[in-house]
C-alpha cells in the first residue's frame, strides 16, 4: 500500500491539471470519467478484472460486499453486483440452465467461508507485474481455488476452478457455525431455506449426500410430475370441447395436434422445480437435471415437429389447389424436409443448452464431415439427383416412362431413388443420379398416341374395290370419337412380295393403354368389317401357282366385278360417320375388361 499511494496522488494531480487547461465542458466531463477510471472507481461498463489471482480475489470481495450493503439496505443497484461476483466463477462444467442461479449461490457460499476463515490480504496475492504466475493458486489453509482457463472464451483468465464451485456449498457446510472474523464483510446476509426450517432434525441427517427429507421430497415430486402430466392432458380436454364452441376448425386442431406433448414438458417443468426448491447439489443435480432437460427438449421438440406438420399439411392443401401448378411429389419432398429441419434445429438448441457449444462441435466436425462427403459420394449424387427431377418435372406418379432398358408407370420418387413398376409387374428402383443422367421418355405425356400399321390385301384385289376399300378405311378413322381427325393417312403405298400394301396412319386421344389397345381394336374390327362387306381378302406369305391351260381343265375364270361405281362409292360411304353400316365401337360382343370392373 506504501507505493500505491503516491502513485495515485500522482495521477489525481495530473487529471485536475488536465481538466482546469481545457475550456470544453464535453472535455472536463469526459475526462471526469477518466479519471474515475484511472482511480480504480467502477464506472457502469468497467470489465471485471480477472487477470490475476490478486484481480479476481478483489473483484469479488469488492463485488460481494456491495451487495451485502444492498441486501442489509434493501438497494437493488447495489444487489446488481452479484452478477460481478459471478462472472469470477469457471462455470464451464455447470448445465447451461442452472448457471445462473447456481452461481449466484455459490458466490453467497464463498463469501460466508471467506469471512469466518480468513481476513484476506491482496498484498499476499500474486499480482503479475511482470512476474511468472502459476497455473492454481489456493487460499491460505482453505481448498478454495482460483486457476488459469487454458481453452474456451475466457481462456487467460484466473477465475474460481470448477471443483471450488462444486463444492462450495460443502464448504458452507463445514463452517457454518463459526463466526465472523473481525474486520471481515460479515458474509453475504445469507439465510438457510425456509424449506429446510419446516422439517424436524431426524429428518435433517445426511444419506448419500444429501438429507432425508430431500430424498423423501424428490421421491415425492417425481411421482407429482406423474400427476401434473394428467392435469395438462385433462386441461387440453378441457380446452378442445372450448375450441368446438368457437365454430371455427383451426384452434380444434392445434389443440388435438399438441395434447400429447404438452403433458410431458408439463411433467418435465414440475420436476425441475422440485429438484430447485429441495437445493440438491453436486452430482445428482447434474444427472437430474441432465434427464429433466432432455425429456423437456423431447416434448418441446415434439410440439414444434407436430405444429410444423399440421402448418405444412395446411399449406399443402392451399397449394394442390387448381390455380397452383404445385407437384404432390415435390410438395411431399418439402414436407419431409421441414420436419427434418425442425428436429434438427430443436436438437442444435437443446445442445447449446447442456452447455455444449455447437460452433466449436460444428467446426470439428468439418474434416469429418469432408471425409464423410466424399465417401458418400454417390448419396450426395442421388440427392442432388432428386433436385434435378423436381425441379426440371420429367414425369409424375403414374406416368409411363422409358429410359435406358427400363420401361414402365413411375410409383414414386424419393431422395435416393425412383421406384417403377414394370409391365411385369416388378419393382424396379432406379438411383436419381442415374435418372437425371439419362434420356427419359415419358410416353405417358402424349397428347396423342399413334398407331402406324401396314395392312397386306391379295393382288387379285380390283382397283375400284381398292379405291373403295382406302375410302371405307378413312371413313372408319374419322366415325370413331377418339381418333384425331386432322391429320392422318390411308394410303395404298407398295406392292409388297406377297400382298398389296396399305398404310394405316392415325392417332387416339386416350388418357391410358387400356383405353388405347381398345380404341385401336373397335378401328380394327371396322376394317375387318369392312373387307368382308367388300369381299377384299388379306394376304399371307403364301405363294400360288397360277396355270392358264392345263390337260382336262378349263382356262382360269377371270375375276369379274358384280358391283358398278355408284354401288362401291355408296358402300364406302355407309361406314363413315352416320353412315347405316357404320359401327365404330363394334357390334357390343366384345366388353373391355377395365369396363367390366367399373361397373
Amino acid at each position: 500500500m506504501g507505493n500505491k499511494i503516491p502513485r495515485i496522488i500522482a495521477k489525481y494531480t495530473q487529471i485536475l491539471f488536465r481538466i482546469f487547461s481545457r475550456s470544453s465542458l464535453m472535455a472536463s466531463v469526459m475526462l471526469l470519467f477518466s479519471s474515475a477510471h484511472l482511480l480504480g472507481i467502477e464506472g457502469p461498463l468497467s470489465p471485471v478484472q480477472t487477470d490475476t489471482p490478486q484481480e479476481t480475489f478483489r473483484t469479488f470481495m469488492e463485488a460481494m460486499n456491495q451487495y451485502k450493503k444492498g441486501v442489509d439496505g434493501k438497494d437493488s443497484k447495489l444487489k446488481e453486483h452479484i452478477g460481478r461476483a459471478v462472472r469470477t466463477l469457471d462455470l464451464s462444467q455447470t448445465p447451461a440452465v442452472l448457471r445462473a442461479d447456481f452461481g449466484k449461490e455459490t458466490v453467497i457460499y464463498l463469501k460466508e467461508v471467506i469471512d469466518r476463515v480468513i481476513i484476506i490480504d491482496f498484498d499476499l496475492i500474486p499480482p503479475g507485474n511482470g512476474q511468472e504466475l502459476s497455473n492454481r493458486w489456493r487460499l491460505k489453509d482453505t481448498e478454495i481455488v482460483v486457476h488459469l482457463v487454458e481453452s474456451g472464451e475466457r481462456k487467460g483468465e484466473y477465475l474460481f476452478s470448477p471443483e471450488t464451485v462444486a463444492r462450495a456449498k460443502e464448504f458452507y457446510q463445514r463452517v457454518r457455525d463459526f463466526p465472523y472474523l473481525p474486520g471481515s464483510g460479515l458474509g453475504a446476509s445469507y439465510q438457510d431455506p425456509w424449506i429446510e426450517s419446516i422439517f424436524p432434525v431426524s429428518l435433517k441427517v445426511t444419506v448419500l449426500g444429501h438429507s432425508i427429507w430431500q430424498w423423501i421430497l424428490l421421491f415425492l415430486g417425481f411421482l407429482g410430475g406423474g400427476f401434473a402430466k394428467s392435469l395438462a392432458i385433462m386441461l387440453m380436454r378441457v380446452a378442445k370441447k372450448i375450441a368446438s364452441l368457437s365454430g371455427t376448425e383451426w384452434d380444434d386442431r392445434i389443440i388435438e395436434t399438441i395434447d400429447k406433448p404438452v403433458g410431458i414438458v408439463c411433467m418435465s417443468a414440475f420436476w425441475f422445480f422440485v429438484v430447485r426448491l429441495i437445493r440438491i447439489d453436486g452430482l445428482l443435480l447434474d444427472s437430474l437435471t441432465l434427464f429433466i432437460q432432455l425429456i423437456f427438449s423431447i416434448g418441446v421438440i415434439w410440439i414444434f415437429y407436430r405444429i410444423a406438420d399440421l402448418i405444412s399439411e395446411n399449406v399443402g392443401i392451399y397449394l394442390t389447389r387448381a390455380e397452383f401448378a404445385v407437384d404432390r411429389e415435390l410438395f411431399v419432398m418439402i414436407r419431409k424436409c421441414f420436419r427434418i429441419s425442425v428436429v434438427l434445429i430443436g436438437i442444435l438448441i437443446a445442445t447449446q443448452n447442456l452447455g455444449i457449444n455447437i460452433l466449436s462441435l460444428v467446426a470439428g466436425l468439418g474434416l469429418g464431415g469432408l471425409a464423410f462427403a466424399l465417401a458418400a459420394k454417390d448419396t450426395a449424387a442421388n440427392l442432388f439427383g432428386s433436385l434435378m427431377i423436381f425441379s426440371d418435372r420429367p414425369f409424375q406418379v403414374g406416368d409411363w416412362v422409358q429410359f435406358n432398358e427400363v420401361e414402365g408407370t413411375v410409383e414414386s420418387v424419393g431422395f435416393r431413388s425412383t421406384r417403377v413398376r414394370t409391365f411385369y409387374n416388378s419393382l424396379i428402383s432406379i438411383p436419381n443420379g442415374v435418372v437425371a443422367n439419362c434420356s427419359i421418355d415419358n410416353l405417358g405425356r402424349r397428347q396423342y398416341r399413334r398407331v402406324r400399321m401396314i395392312l397386306g390385301v391379295t393382288y387379285d384385289t380390283p382397283p375400284e374395290k381398292m379405291e373403295a376399300f382406302l375410302e371405307g378405311i378413312k371413313n372408319v378413322i374419322k366415325a370413331n370419337e377418339f381418333t384425331r381427325k386432322d391429320y392422318f393417312h390411308v394410303v395404298f403405298h407398295h406392292f409388297g412380295t406377297s400382298s398389296l400394301e396399305i398404310l394405316v396412319y392415325f392417332f387416339l386421344r386416350v388418357e391410358n393403354w387400356a383405353e388405347e389397345l381398345v380404341e385401336k381394336q373397335n378401328v380394327l374390327i371396322e376394317i375387318l368389317r369392312l373387307s368382308k362387306r367388300l369381299e377384299v381378302d388379306f394376304a399371307f406369305p403364301t405363294q400360288t401357282l397360277h396355270i392358264e391351260s392345263f390337260p382336262e381343265k378349263s382356262p382360269l375364270q377371270r375375276h369379274t366385278s358384280k358391283w358398278d361405281d355408284v354401288s362401291l362409292r355408296d358402300m364406302a360411304k355407309s361406314v363413315g360417320p352416320q353412315g347405316r353400316d357404320a359401327k365404330p365401337s363394334g357390334l357390343g360382343i366384345y366388353v373391355p375388361p377395365f369396363k367390366e370392373y367399373e361397373k
